[in-house]
C-alpha cells in the first residue's frame, strides 16, 4: 500500500511518468479511486495503485503506448479492466464496470473537473459518476457506502442531484437506501445537503411498489451489488439473475 500523505520519491516519479505518458498516448482519461476521493473530500488514505478511467475504445492505444515505453501491460479482464506495471507499482485502466451498468462515455469527460496531480494537469471522474459506480459495490470484502457518505458530506452541496437520479433511475432503490443511510449517519447535516424533493420522489416510488402486481419470475438482483454472496440464490434456490426470459 502507498501512503499518499508521505509517498516514496520513486512512487511520485512513477505516478508523474505514467500521467505524462497517458497525455502523450493521445487518449482521453480521468483519475478515479483514492486520488479522486482526495480531490472531492480531502481524505488521504493508503492506496495500492492509481485508478485511470477511459472509454473501452481507448484502452488498446493506452496499453500499446505504455508497452512501447518499457512497461508491462496486462489485459486483466476484457470486460472491464487492464493493468500497467512497473514493479513494484502499477495502475488500473478501468473501461467499464463489473456489472456493465456504468459504461464510460463521452459525457463523463465533458463533465469531468480539472485539477493538478503530481504537477500534471488531469481530469477527475465526475463526482456523480463516482457515486454511481460506488452504489454497486456492496460486497463482504468491500463496501463503498462510507465513501459515498463522505462524498456527499464534503461535496454534496455542489452535486447535480438530477444527474445522479438520471444515472440511477433504473436502480433507484440503491440510491434511496444510501440516502437513508446518509440521513442516519449525519442527522445534523442531511437537510442542507439532500434535496427534499429527491427524497420525497424516491419514497413515493417505494410506496408505489406495493401497488404493482408481483413479479412472476423469481428474480434476485443481488449479484449486481455482490458477485459472490448471492451465488447460492442463483445456483441452489432457483432465482434468476441476469438471464431474461424471451417472449
Amino acid at each position: 500500500m502507498i501512503d499518499l500523505d508521505n509517498p516514496p520519491e520513486e512512487c511520485i516519479s512513477f505516478f508523474k511518468d505514467t500521467l505524462q505518458l497517458l497525455h502523450t498516448s493521445g487518449s482521453s482519461f480521468m483519475v478515479g479511486g483514492a486520488l479522486a476521493m482526495f480531490h472531492y473530500t480531502g481524505i488521504i488514505r493508503p492506496t495500492k495503485d492509481l485508478d485511470i478511467f477511459c472509454k473501452s475504445s481507448a484502452y488498446p492505444a493506452i496499453l500499446k503506448h505504455f508497452a512501447a515505453n518499457g512497461y508491462q501491460t496486462e489485459l486483466t479482464d476484457v470486460r472491464w479492466l487492464a493493468k500497467i506495471h512497473k514493479a513494484p507499482y502499477f495502475i488500473d485502466i478501468i473501461f467499464d464496470s463489473v456489472n456493465h451498468n456504468c459504461t464510460i462515455e463521452q459525457d463523463w469527460y465533458d463533465r469531468a473537473p480539472e485539477g493538478i496531480l503530481f504537477d500534471t494537469p488531469v481530469r477527475y471522474v465526475p463526482a456523480e459518476e463516482l457515486v454511481w459506480c460506488k452504489l454497486y459495490v456492496q460486497n463482504r470484502e468491500r463496501h463503498d457506502s462510507a465513501d459515498i457518505n463522505h462524498l456527499w458530506l464534503r461535496y454534496g452541496k455542489q452535486f447535480d442531484w438530477n444527474h445522479l437520479l438520471m444515472r440511477m433511475d433504473q436502480h433507484w432503490h440503491l440510491l434511496l437506501a444510501q440516502l437513508i443511510i446518509f440521513q442516519f449517519t449525519y442527522p445534523h447535516d442531511y437537510r442542507e445537503i439532500i434535496p427534499r424533493d429527491l427524497f420525497d420522489e424516491l419514497i413515493k416510488r417505494a410506496q408505489e411498489q406495493y401497488e404493482l402486481p408481483p413479479c412472476l419470475e423469481k428474480v434476485c438482483l443481488g449479484p449486481m451489488i455482490d458477485q459472490t454472496q448471492y451465488q447460492i440464490d442463483i445456483k441452489e434456490w432457483d432465482y434468476k439473475s441476469y438471464t431474461i426470459k424471451t417472449v
